[in-house]
């Protein structure tokens, strides 16, 4: 999504003529939204945002390293819904039922208690300045960053949603039984190309998934390496209902650490989701897969450049939403 800067001031003077073209008046009209993302959004209204933030992050991350994998992708889970908003972090309301109990969610989505603590910290700061929606931009580059992975100049300027949707959330986030053409359409529907999905599955080498949402890959697949099979099933019993939140790494070898092994894992059948080994199933992501297995850098560079379109995705900015003193309520 691109952003037109906002006038400058002597855009604005050369305009302020008794007849208004209608390029000065469509200047004009941009620059009173202030519909813009950046880089030194908070440089003089909260200077101090980046370095409280990523002080909370380190501390969430050193008590439990699994926190930065359930960070990230908190921030994945509300940009494809609505946008990026922080709409995944209101609680159920009288008026509306919220995403947390959706089902990409539910007994899932963690790290609402570190989120809590993070806006405490920034409140203390520079109170009623920083979005929540920012928050989840800033903690999950940080998390990213403190479990070894790339470093980027998160964008921010974005406000807080007033509401929240888990029929959205149930319909907008790919489930771990999508196929290729499934991924591929979910990216697309919120503007991010068949690249950005391969690049930003990297993220699945952090982090750990719940037996319900492998049990059937590992008991009816083929194309799963017979070993990590017969270790999954260990603590992932075939009955449902039994060990459903029992839990497995998503990377078998490096599951606290951001790296390419998740691609490695594809290219030997050790996907341990569904939708995970569907990058590397004989199907047109494969060259995707070997690249990024095999070059680092190149994966890390398309990561981050996944990263920061994601975080472009719908955000409100000028006077829509709000900046929520709580992340959990609206104000």
């Amino acid at each position: 999504m691109a952003f037109s800067s906002p006038p400058s001031s002597s855009s604005s003077s050369s305009c302020s003529v008794a007849v208004l073209s209608l390029s000065c008046i469509l200047l004009l009209l941009l620059g009173s939204t202030d519909a813009q993302l950046s880089t030194n959004f908070y440089s003089k209204t909260c200077p101090n945002v980046f370095t409280t933030v990523k002080s909370q992050v380190q501390a969430a991350i050193n008590k439990e390293a699994r926190m930065g994998a359930s960070l990230l992708r908190l921030f994945f889970h509300d940009c494809f819904v609505n946008g990026c908003d922080g709409s995944i972090l209101l609680d159920d309301t009288s008026t509306f039922t919220g995403e947390k109990n959706a089902a990409p969610n539910k007994n899932s989505a963690r790290g609402f208690d570190v989120v809590d603590n993070i806006k405490s910290a920034v409140e203390k700061v520079c109170p009623g300045v920083v979005s929540c929606a920012d928050l989840l931009a800033i903690t999950a580059r940080d998390s990213t960053v403190i479990l070894g992975g790339p470093s980027w100049n998160v964008k921010v300027g974005r406000r807080d949603a007033r509401t929240a949707s888990q029929a959205a959330a149930n319909n907008s986030i790919p489930p771990p039984t999508s196929n290729l053409n499934n991924l591929i359409s979910f990216f697309q529907n919120v503007g991010l190309s068949t690249r950005d999905m391969v690049a930003l599955s990297g993220s699945h080498t952090i982090g750990q998934a719940r037996c319900t949402n492998f049990r059937a890959r590992i008991y009816n697949e083929t194309n799963l390496d017979s070993s990590l099979a017969q270790t999954r099933q260990r603590n992932c019993p075939r009955t449902v209902g039994s060990g459903d939140n029992n839990l497995a790494p998503l990377d078998l070898q490096t599951p606290t650490k951001f790296d390419n092994n998740y691609y490695k894992n594809l290219l030997q059948n050790k996907g341990l989701l569904h939708s995970d080994q569907q990058l590397f199933n004989g199907g047109s992501t494969d060259s995707l897969v070997r690249t990024y297995g095999s070059n680092p850098s190149t994966f890390t560079s398309d990561f981050v450049a996944g990263m920061i379109k994601m975080g472009d995705i719908k955000p409100l900015t000028g006077s829509s939403g709000e900046i929520r003193k709580n992340c959990r309520k609206i104000n």
